[in-house]
């Protein structure tokens, strides 16, 4: 556990459930101040019942930028400058290329890319100098049937990370990305998913991690506090948290 949240206040975009959640969890359990967002009401209502006094939990669309503002205003009065800014929020319709529709493609970009560059943009002025910014994409292993459009918004995220890397430099913020492969999370990432299509995906993810499992949200979250607070060296870059799917081969 890094001992360099106590006291620092950090921003989980997309923190009511998942892996975010999780994240806001471990900055908690270390000692930071967290405002944590979230566009399901019952999400909002169940972390705010549940994570305590050193957490604020907000309604917010990342799809909407005028909620992007009514964020930034938000920390402004409330809670800057934010030391760790982390983006979580995010969608993944699983659907095969033909039948990728218009609005589901809209709905991808607006949440997961649009979202993203605008969310950076909107609250970089409330971090930091020397603060620090993680983003969200995807191990860079072989694709999968279906998730097209997911895999292209989170390449425009790699690509966005390299470029507020460079952009941020001026003020010593450091801007990476988490690219998780395999994550047990209750929906395993993927929306609209029958349980015998979940349990599928599972019995694959298993399979093809080199690790022979996936991974779970605290190990996401701890990864997410590395970047965050300790790898101090580090900026522009993706760090896969994914059981060495992208970078070592399996057990024959």
């Amino acid at each position: 556990m890094t001992k360099h949240c106590a006291g620092k206040n950090a921003v989980v975009i997309g923190g009511t459930h998942g892996m975010g959640r999780a994240t806001a969890e471990k900055l908690i359990e270390a000692g930071a101040r967290v405002l944590l967002t979230g566009r399901d009401a019952r999400n909002v209502d169940k972390a705010r019942a549940e994570l305590g006094p050193r957490a604020t939990v907000l309604q917010s669309n990342v799809a909407e930028v005028h909620e992007i503002d009514a964020l930034a205003h938000a920390l402004r009065e409330t809670m800057a400058p934010v030391h760790a800014l982390f983006v979580f929020a995010a969608i993944a319709e699983f659907q095969p290329f033909g039948e990728v529709s218009e609005g589901s493609y809209d709905r991808h970009f607006a949440i997961n890319t649009k979202g993203a560059f605008f969310t950076v943009q909107r609250l970089a002025p409330c971090i930091a100098d020397e603060g620090s910014i993680t983003l969200t994409t995807v191990t860079p292993a072989n694709a999968m049937p279906g998730m097209s459009v997911y895999l292209g918004t989170k390449a425009a995220v790699g690509a966005f990370v390299r470029g507020f890397a460079v952009e941020l430099l001026p003020r010593r913020i450091r801007v990476n990305a988490l690219a998780p492969g395999f994550i047990d999370t209750p929906t395993l990432g993927l929306a609209g998913l029958t349980p015998g299509q979940r349990a599928e995906v599972a019995a694959i993810g298993d399979a093809v991690t080199p690790m022979q499992r996936h991974g779970t949200m605290e190990e996401v979250a701890r990864a997410a506090l590395f970047l965050g607070f300790d790898a101090t060296f580090t900026t522009g870059v993706e760090l896969a948290v994914d059981g060495g799917l992208s970078t070592v081969a399996g057990p024959r």
